[in-house]
């Protein structure tokens, strides 16, 4: 069982939001260390964001999400996705654009296996490219273009790292860290921490694949959702 299906990084440091079914936390969080502390509390996310009541992405709840300029993100529930501004801590969030299908806002994704749904996503240090995740197979895009940037591939080819772990046969959920080239990837109970290379594939793990609780003490009591 997933325990956290989607997340996003927030324009505030070092600050990310956890989605899970359809429900969310806000977490202050301090990379290699596990004094993360939480900001909002789990909440629906109907009530934490106004704007999404009575969409896919509030009930039954986010897949995926990533973040883009100032607090910007795109939500993804099933085939479908929008781009909201979150508007941090508050509940003046507003839908920008969408919702529509997945297609229809990346064409790119067009008749590829992420255009009924995308697992997880996390921004590149490149340009606007963003990593999508879908099963055991990932691909980049540019979210400006809305168009592909590299081939799809398997997780343990583009991230060798990754190779006899859990997540070479999928990531539930995944952000990248406000320090430069780090990323957090979730399945399951586990997580792990990663430097990434955008430009090839001299990822590294920073630290085991550690149970999410033990790394994040603070989400005790709060995950699993039931």
């Amino acid at each position: 069982m997933a325990y956290i299906n989607a997340a996003f990084r927030s324009s505030r440091e070092y600050e990310v939001y956890f989605f899970t079914k359809n429900k969310y936390v806000r977490i202050q969080y301090t990379p290699g260390r596990t004094d993360d502390k939480i900001l909002t509390n789990l909440h629906l996310i109907s009530s934490g964001f106004p704007s999404l009541a009575a969409t896919f992405f509030a009930e039954p709840g986010m897949d995926c999400s990533f973040d883009t300029e100032a607090s910007k993100a795109y939500v993804f529930s099933t085939k479908y996705c929008a781009y909201i501004d979150y508007a941090p801590a508050t509940t003046n969030d507003k839908i920008l654009s969408g919702p529509s299908t997945i297609a229809e806002i990346f064409p790119g994704l067009k008749n590829t296996v992420f255009e009924n749904g995308i697992d997880s996503a996390f921004r590149s240090t490149k340009g606007k490219e963003v990593y999508l995740f879908k099963g055991n197979q990932y691909t980049r895009i540019a979210y400006d273009s809305k168009q592909l940037v590299g081939n799809i591939r398997n997780i343990a080819d583009g991230f060798p790292v990754l190779k006899d772990t859990i997540f070479e046969s999928g990531i539930d959920a995944c952000f990248a860290s406000h320090n430069e080239s780090e990323a957090y990837l979730f399945k399951g109970e586990n997580y792990v921490r990663i430097k990434f290379d955008s430009d090839g594939y001299d990822d590294i793990l920073l630290g085991d694949v550690t149970p999410i609780l033990d790394g994040w003490p603070c989400l005790r009591g709060i995950l699993p959702v039931n």
